[in-house]
């Protein structure tokens, strides 16, 4: 079945697009009984998962079809299998569905009932067609390249079936817009904290309060939609953001710097005070370097703990950015400030 599904089908349960040729596994044999059964009994459709279930057809693990092929014949199953399996209820629509692909990346899910019994699985194919046109015999890098596509085709399809349900799209960003009510409260009593550095020369802090902040969130904005769009081409992992941080940190510091100094140098003949030149370039310059860390950080971290960056990201990352500008800002003003 093809990416373009109707929005009726996408509402529809996930049990219609199901399939119940899945390939079951006893915990208890070993790998070399389970590779004999297969050859015996061959599932008559695909094989891309191995599902191990107990005597009530409950799912207890899953193994993958390299680790299978790779385990010592006389392990056990239950050694071998992996414990924690993410499993789709039956209740789930296919829209639904389609979230657990875009957020975990696997080829198949088992879909399970109330008492966790394997009903049936849904894979790749269910959305795209591509990954089955795929010749067995493909490289590997042309192959990897393939699911990639499929996977990003199906984030676009979700986005956008989730924007036109307007109930479905405020449940999925109201609880990240919280995050810019708690900075913005937090912005308030760091405010109220520094109301002494903020009464300092007729209040002049508070003329620069909002360029601080804005160049603060445009850095960070930009920072994850450059991760988002980095994400298109390899998935994120911990040793990734760990390299691209150092880069993106220097980043920062650079446009920091540059803007702090024009915005900076005006300040300070504008209101004819050296040591406001120093605060304003220093606000700036930390503010933005940490909003260009947060940018980065955020969604690498939303899409590791396999939560939605394109939503969560943006909210986090400005309140990340707005804090660290505030705190310098009024910091440097509290060191400096005669």
């Amino acid at each position: 079945m093809p990416l373009h599904l109707t929005e009726a089908q996408l509402n529809e349960s996930v049990t219609a697009y199901m399939r119940t040729d899945f390939a079951v596994l006893d915990p208890e044999w070993t790998a070399g009984t389970a590779l004999a059964h297969m050859r015996e009994h061959p599932p008559p459709g695909r094989i891309i998962y191995f599902y191990v279930v107990d005597h009530n057809l409950r799912l207890v693990g899953v193994v993958p079809t390299r680790r299978l092929l790779l385990a010592p014949l006389e392990a056990r199953m239950k050694d071998v299998m992996i414990a924690s399996v993410i499993a789709i209820p039956t209740s789930a629509t296919l829209l639904e569905a389609c979230e657990f692909f875009t957020m975990h990346r696997l080829l198949a899910f088992p879909i399970v009932d109330e008492a966790r019994r394997l009903i049936g699985v849904i894979d790749i194919e269910a959305y795209a067609e591509e990954l089955a046109e795929t010749s067995d015999d493909a490289p590997a890098a042309a192959t990897s390249r393939a699911t990639d596509d499929v996977f990003q085709l199906i984030g676009v399809r979700l986005t956008r079936s989730q924007q036109a349900r307007p109930l479905v799209a405020f449940r999925g960003r109201f609880p990240w817009l919280l995050c810019n009510v708690a900075g913005g409260t937090l912005a308030a009593v760091l405010v109220e904290i520094y109301h002494v550095e903020l009464n300092w020369q007729h209040a002049v802090l508070a003329l620069f309060i909002p360029v601080v902040l804005a160049l603060a969130e445009s850095v960070a904005i930009q920072s994850v939609t450059l991760a988002l769009e980095a994400f298109r081409e390899a998935g994120p992992s911990w040793r990734e953001l760990l390299e691209r941080l150092r880069p993106e940190a220097t980043t920062g510091v650079l446009l920091g710097l540059s803007t702090g100094l024009l915005v900076s140098a005006i300040a300070a003949i504008w209101q004819n005070l050296a040591v406001l030149f120093f605060i304003v370039l220093g606000g700036i310059t930390i503010g933005v370097t940490c909003a260009a860390i947060a940018g980065l950080a955020v969604p690498h971290i939303l899409r590791l703990l396999k939560r939605d960056p394109q939503v969560a990201a943006g909210p986090i990352a400005l309140t990340c950015a707005d804090v660290a500008a505030l705190l310098a800002y009024f910091n440097l003003a509290r060191l400096l400030i005669p």
